[in-house]
């Protein structure tokens, strides 16, 4: 039964990891953003991943020899919860993918944050939880990833109750 995992990458090494996994036959998902910016009063297009340090990786629980993937250049370890590699959501990866364009890279969304950013909950119930915001679902309420209870979990909440995380 194939799944995706998260690799956590070393520091600016995903399409370093993501080459070398392919190399070795194990498909991956980098999502990547086109991000604008001006620099020195020029405005600038980079392509940079959605989530830095992070990639996917489609593994076969069962037949798949895990092991290579540790010792992988470019690649520090598979993301764990428990002692077990941390399953991801096929929806979760079919929703990134759905936002690629032809080149395999998403445009940011209009707005103050952009999807990977590290924010906070400022207001509200959940006020004080840190996570990534992955995606707009609106004009006023954004998709995030928190940690809660040791687990990944998506919220939807208010964009105005956020806040950048330190």
């Amino acid at each position: 039964m194939k799944n995706w995992f998260l690799v956590y990458s070393k520091p600016r090494g995903e399409v370093q990891a993501q080459t070398n996994l392919e190399r070795q036959g194990f498909p991956t998902y980098l999502p990547r953003i086109r991000q604008r910016r001006r620099r020195q009063g020029r405005p600038v297009t980079r392509i940079e991943p959605l989530f830095p340090r992070y990639l996917f990786v489609h593994l076969d629980t069962e037949t798949d020899n895990w092991a290579p993937i540790r010792s992988t250049l470019g690649v520090s370890a598979l993301v764990r919860f428990g002692g077990r590699p941390a399953v991801v959501p096929d929806d979760l990866v079919d929703m990134l993918r759905e936002r690629d364009d032809d080149a395999g890279i998403q445009d940011l969304p209009a707005g103050d944050f952009r999807p990977g950013e590290r924010v906070r909950i400022a207001e509200g119930p959940m006020m004080g939880y840190e996570g990534v915001l992955l995606a707009r679902t609106s004009r006023e309420r954004v998709l995030l990833l928190l940690e809660i209870v040791g687990r990944p979990t998506r919220v939807n909440v208010e964009s105005g109750h956020l806040e950048r995380a330190d």
